[in-house]
């Protein structure tokens, strides 16, 4: 069970319920666990010129023709490259920074993958980044810390996704940061 709660996301009462399963589990489905767990930690690195997760040395949007490389996704972490792609509204190239700046934990941005970004971004053909950090004191931070080394980059176009109101949410239950990106995010209504 302690090994269990050390999993993010777990806390003592799955760690609890998983080790109990576990021991009742027939042997076949843990020996096949134990198989898959052995295998991503064998065979799974992190791509070379991305740095998202991948079985060869690129990954299969680095790999991909048909992606556009004008156009890069800066992401803190692999877990935000599968949320993106879900949406399936980004036709780009990722890259994955390897975290925030977070100074209070010891990350500066020395820690993280900023200068295989910026040696990507020198290369001729990139006319965009889009800086997809996390909508917190440290993404934002990463995001702002970005945002002034891109600047010197001339004809490149330094774009943040939109942050607001989710939808379904109720105005009573937003706080007031989300609030006020969305009204300064507002767009006009058609009729």
């Amino acid at each position: 069970m302690d090994e269990l709660g050390r999993l993010p996301g777990i806390g003592p009462k799955s760690a609890q319920r998983i080790a109990f399963h576990l021991l009742t589990a027939d042997p076949v489905d843990l020996t096949r666990l134990q198989s898959a767990l052995q295998r991503v930690k064998e065979e799974v690195r992190f791509c070379e010129v991305c740095g998202n997760v991948a079985a060869e040395a690129r990954c299969r949007y680095c790999t991909d023709p048909r992606r556009d490389d004008a156009v890069i996704c800066v992401v803190e972490e692999p877990k935000d490259v599968a949320a993106i792609e879900r949406t399936r509204e980004f036709r780009g190239k990722y890259h994955v920074l390897g975290g925030a700046i977070s100074p209070i934990d010891g990350i500066g941005p020395d820690q993280l993958r900023i200068a295989p970004l910026l040696t990507r971004i020198a290369e001729p053909g990139v006319r965009e980044v889009i800086l997809a950090t996390d909508p917190n004191l440290e993404g934002e931070a990463t995001a702002t810390y970005l945002t002034r080394l891109l600047r010197t980059f001339p004809g490149l176009s330094v774009t943040r996704l939109a942050s607001g109101l989710p939808v379904g949410g109720d105005l009573e239950y937003a706080d007031e940061v989300t609030l006020g990106r969305a009204f300064s995010g507002r767009r006009s209504v058609d009729a």
